[in-house]
């Protein structure tokens, strides 16, 4: 545990002068802590921001719950500028009650849990259309009636806006990211081939009229037929497994863009330091690229912030310190396979809304992460899962009718109980190889020597304070207990001489 998240525990704040850490940060580029330092004073502005963060957003692991918020608040009104840049740094250990107390705070499932001990696995009725609006995105297209979807022609959907994205905070702060000039230009293309995606993905849901997608004469009846017939059509589809720093905050100040990870206590120690190794959660996504002779389009898929498991438009631009790796690379077959997943993750994903709409925050932690879908496929496809951290609750996927994706959930590594991860899952989430590449200040040095550790068989483990509490407290025990053994035998030894 870092001092700055130390001292906040035990209720102290500190007012040392705020110390920009070593680093080769990116141009352009301020840290929160600098842009907090100049602006916590404005009156209003830290509760604005804190509102914002707290509205959340489909991308990052911004699960902020009260405690969290709490801490964030703490560590902002007290000036602890170094304990904001390695915000929260709290192991999974620490983090999961916050979310459990605020799973029961907002009822999360008192009924619903008694109802799934009754009868497990039971299959939840279908939700409205309505309801189903809230957890997947149709654009105009229904699940109500039957539906016939071409694509010969271009698409008419409007092209890229910032409306809805971007948001002018006042003080020169903005949240929101502006267009990626290489793939903003396709997005009518892009968003209607994302809804067509998760329409087809529906043909996999009781209850909802099909729908069937042509294309120069070939048809598709799901998302996997889909990736088959562009292929078949002259369009060439590369699916990757992209992997990205998750930024939590997505500000602009003054221009300049603000630098907002998430940090996690690793419970790695860094070599030659007492300090823990905290890393940036990173966010993970399934991303499909088209080409062809009637479709450009780029779309991603994952299980995001807003509850929906979903294909989605990926045509913001991303702040340069989030960096970008393609950890696996997929075509032909394959491609069409993970496809497939994907639209089988997605039907899943609608069975647990419908059989718990009361999981807070859509689902998000209970059902998984970001990276805990992308990394059941990932195991799927490779036979390693190299993703941290995942938290899915294994026993909620116990629908019969996601046999296979409940297969999927359960084969990967869960961090949901504080283990200790292993380095490969570490190094596998980041967003980069080139340890030298990454521009948070601090945590390339932190790394390179934390791996060299790994390669060199020396890596060491840390202990939290309650660990070492609970380690003093069995020794005690222990110790009282030999002596009490002792004395028992040598009172017998006395009996016995008597």
């Amino acid at each position: 545990m870092s001092v700055g998240v130390l001292l906040g525990l035990i209720g102290c704040r500190g007012d040392a002068p705020y110390v920009v850490p070593e680093s080769p940060m990116p141009p352009n580029t301020v840290l929160l802590a600098q842009m907090m330092r100049e602006l916590s004073a404005t009156p209003g502005f830290t509760d604005a921001l804190l509102s914002q963060l707290n509205n959340g957003g489909k991308r990052g692991p911004t699960l902020l719950t009260p405690a969290l918020m709490k801490r964030l608040r703490e560590l902002i009104l007290g000036k602890d500028w170094q304990g904001l840049d390695r915000f929260p740094g709290w192991t999974m250990r620490e983090i999961n009650p916050t979310v459990r107390v605020v799973g029961h705070v907002a009822g999360k499932s008192i009924a619903l849990e008694s109802l799934a001990a009754r009868h497990p696995g039971a299959p939840a009725s279908a939700m409205t259309p309505e309801q189903m609006k809230s957890y997947i995105d149709l654009g105009s297209y229904s699940a109500e009636h039957a539906e016939a979807i071409s694509l010969d022609a271009p698409s008419k959907l409007p092209g890229f806006t910032t409306d809805g994205i971007v948001t002018d905070l006042g003080a020169g702060v903005v949240r929101g990211d502006g267009p990626n000039p290489e793939l903003a230009p396709e997005h009518s293309e892009s968003q209607r081939l994302a809804y067509v995606l998760n329409r087809l993905s529906l043909n996999g849901m009781e209850g909802y009229a099909p729908a069937t997608v042509t294309i120069s004469g070939s048809s598709a009846g799901s998302p996997a037929d889909l990736i088959s017939a562009l292929m078949k059509t002259g369009h060439m589809v590369t699916v990757v497994d992209a992997r990205y720093f998750a930024n939590f905050g997505h500000f602009h100040y003054k221009g300049q863009e603000v630098m907002m990870p998430f940090f996690v206590n690793s419970q790695i120690a860094v070599p030659g330091t007492k300090r823990p190794l905290l890393v940036p959660v990173s966010h993970a996504e399934y991303e499909w690229k088209i080409r062809g002779p009637k479709i450009n389009a780029d779309v991603s898929w994952y299980f995001g912030i807003d509850g929906k498991a979903e294909f989605r438009t990926m045509d913001t631009l991303d702040q340069a310190w989030v960096l970008g790796r393609h950890a696996h690379t997929y075509a032909g077959a394959d491609a069409v396979e993970v496809t497939r997943l994907a639209g089988l993750m997605t039907v899943a994903y609608l069975h647990q809304h419908a059989a718990r709409p009361e999981l807070p925050f859509g689902g998000y932690y209970a059902l998984g992460v970001c990276q805990d879908s992308v990394a059941a496929i990932e195991k799927k496809m490779t036979g390693q899962a190299t993703l941290f951290p995942n938290t899915a609750d294994d026993a909620l996927f116990n629908d019969p009718r996601d046999a296979e994706v409940n297969a999927l959930m359960a084969a990967i590594p869960k961090d949901r109980n504080g283990g200790h991860p292993g380095p490969e899952r570490i190094f596998g989430s980041l967003p980069t190889t080139d340890l030298h590449a990454i521009t948070i200040p601090g945590l390339s040095a932190d790394l390179i020597a934390v791996h060299n550790a790994w390669q060199n068989d020396s890596l060491e483990r840390t202990t939290s304070w309650i660990e070492k509490i609970t380690k003093r407290a069995l020794g005690v025990a222990g110790i009282v207990l030999l002596v009490g053994l002792a004395l028992r035998r040598r009172r017998s030894r006395r009996s016995t001489e008597q």
